[in-house]
């Protein structure tokens, strides 16, 4: 009987193998607006600068910076480079405000490109349902000046500078000043001039004649049909300096990806900069100030490695389908998409707007609940991280205690998820969120012995026994149990009929799971397989052996 068990339960491993990869090459390829649609049907054109990893770590390739006005094609030469959509792309200046980093090949050359948010004077230039809010809500050191920061620290570790114009609208003061400051501040490094919206190749020498008197050649290239990209990047790769080679650096262990979700204005981006040590990421009082998924790698002492996702916020669905602002949908897309590509969910609640401590209650929203069950159903490892715990008055050093099996009841879909309560702007407990990641990774990537579970499940029979169908003699049996998978942690059932198991019983069998192995942090799935109807041969009932 083992035998068969042993390879009924191979078949599921092979099954769930080539699931997960059907899912993993859905979600690459599978479109999520009309700007992907784009992106994919130039794909195959562009062929030859579609990256590849060679096992080089990204610090150690070169970095492009790609700088300029805003809304004059950034983000759409930064997907035509890198032939990929990660960079949102949308019709009014200010959309892109962190730098975006992703890698790159052209030939046999590989580098980094980075995206930078557009450099402006003053809030004047945002679009007009924002330029109040950053008026009245910033400070001289608010969004534009921060996205010019994040610029800036962009072209500061390029070792080449692609600066973008826009041919349509011919050359500005402002492109003057861009020149003037990068020769002025950066007068070693490469700078290569891109005359951007050049979709005509016959207006294309007139459109960008004008742009010769800054000194530099200019390229007439189109972001959106990818004419004259093929000029730039040879220019552009005769600039940039050779990669380490493969056989000179380690290629170290694969980052673990922590994804920082949760609804807007929650502390997210400060988490992200207190956890990196530096402004990665732009921080600010008004609702919806990231809009790209951020990707950040973080080394601690120890060796241990992190590639954190800073995520824009999401909110409920009505409201984003309402919202005039119509990069949020984009955005939200990206923030998803983060979830499904990370293996640890860093969930974060708001302490000034859910924590009453005087009362001794914790309220969770309802988009917190959404997000709670949105992760479970992804299978994504998670640690509930509770911010701004510093701004919650009466609280004492028992208030967390209790706090917390309040919070778990609420979020019933993440019983099984670590809290940390910490404070991202004084730095409160935040490196406990990087242990509590790491522990909830090791657990999600976790596999035990076929022996072990099946010594759990013997007990676990032993003190309370499947029931029986109401009106039948007929009780459950569990013949056999294994591990099928990780990430999350599977395990397969082999049943004599999976309509004996009550819902409730399940859930029984796994809390004692839990209760024996462990599991912290990541969610299980099981599965119940029961035998195949028995069939008739020669007149008389035959069992099959076979699992459904």
């Amino acid at each position: 009987m083992y035998e068969r068990l042993a390879q009924e339960v191979a078949a599921f491993e092979s099954v769930a193998a080539a699931s997960a990869s059907f899912e993993e090459e859905e979600l690459e390829e599978a479109p999520v607006s009309g700007e992907t649609k784009k992106s994919k049907r130039t794909r195959a054109q562009r062929g030859s600068n579609v990256p590849t990893d060679n096992g080089i770590p990204l610090a150690h390739l070169p970095k492009v910076a790609i700088v300029g006005r805003p809304n004059v094609g950034k983000s759409a030469l930064f997907n035509r480079i890198t032939g990929s959509n990660l960079a949102i792309v949308y019709d009014y200046p200010g959309v892109t405000r962190d730098r975006l980093y992703t890698r790159a090949s052209w030939g046999a050359t590989d580098f980094v490109v980075v995206d930078t948010g557009g450099l402006m004077s003053d809030a004047v230039q945002l679009p007009s349902d924002q330029r109040m809010m950053a008026i009245k809500a910033l400070s001289d050191s608010g969004l534009p000046q921060a996205i010019e920061r994040q610029a800036a620290a962009a072209v500061v570790e390029a070792d080449s500078i692609v600066l973008v114009m826009d041919g349509q609208l011919g050359l500005t003061a402002a492109d003057e000043e861009i020149v003037s400051w990068l020769r002025r501040t950066h007068p070693n490094k490469a700078l290569h001039l891109a005359i951007n919206k050049c979709e005509n190749p016959q207006k294309a020498d007139m459109q960008v004649s004008e742009f010769w008197e800054l000194g530099l050649e200019p390229i007439a290239v189109s972001a959106i049909s990818g004419t004259g990209t093929g000029e730039l990047m040879e220019q552009l790769m005769a600039s940039l300096p050779p990669p380490k080679s493969s056989e000179s650096v380690a290629a170290p262990d694969a980052p673990l990806a922590v994804a920082i979700v949760g609804r807007p204005n929650v502390g997210k981006s400060s988490l992200l900069n207190s956890l990196a040590g530096e402004e990665r990421s732009i921080v600010s009082a008004i609702s919806g100030t990231t809009r790209d998924a951020i990707d950040t790698d973080v080394a601690l002492p120890d060796g241990r490695r992190f590639k954190l996702i800073d995520t824009a916020g999401i909110r409920k669905r009505v409201a984003v389908a309402d919202s005039k602002d119509g990069a949020e949908p984009l955005s939200v897309n990206r923030a998803l998409q983060a979830i499904r590509r990370s293996e640890v969910v860093a969930l974060v609640l708001d302490a000034s707007e859910c924590a009453d401590a005087e009362a001794g209650r914790f309220t969770v929203t309802q988009q917190d609940f959404r997000l709670a069950e949105l992760v479970a159903a992804e299978g994504r490892a998670c640690v509930i991280v509770i911010n701004k715990w510093d701004t919650v008055a009466g609280k004492d050093a028992n208030t967390h205690v209790a706090f917390q099996k309040e919070i778990l009841a609420q979020l019933r879909a993440l019983s099984w998820a670590t809290i940390v309560f910490t404070s991202a702007t004084t730095g409160q407990r935040v490196a406990r969120i990087l242990e509590a990641a790491h522990s909830a990774g090791e657990e999600h990537r976790r596999r035990i012995t076929t022996a072990t579970i099946n010594m759990v499940i013997r007990e676990t029979v032993n003190w309370r026994a499947p029931p029986s169908l109401r009106g039948s003699s007929r009780k459950g049996r569990i013949y056999y149990a294994t591990q099928a998978a990780v990430r999350p942690p599977t395990f397969v059932f082999f049943v004599n009929d999976p309509k004996l198991f009550t819902d409730e019983y399940k859930r029984y069998v796994e809390r004692q799971l839990r209760d024996n192995v462990g599991f912290p942090g990541t969610p299980l799935r099981l599965f119940w397989r029961g035998k195949a109807p028995a069939t008739i041969a020669g007149g008389r009932k035959m069992d099959t052996g076979a699992y459904t």
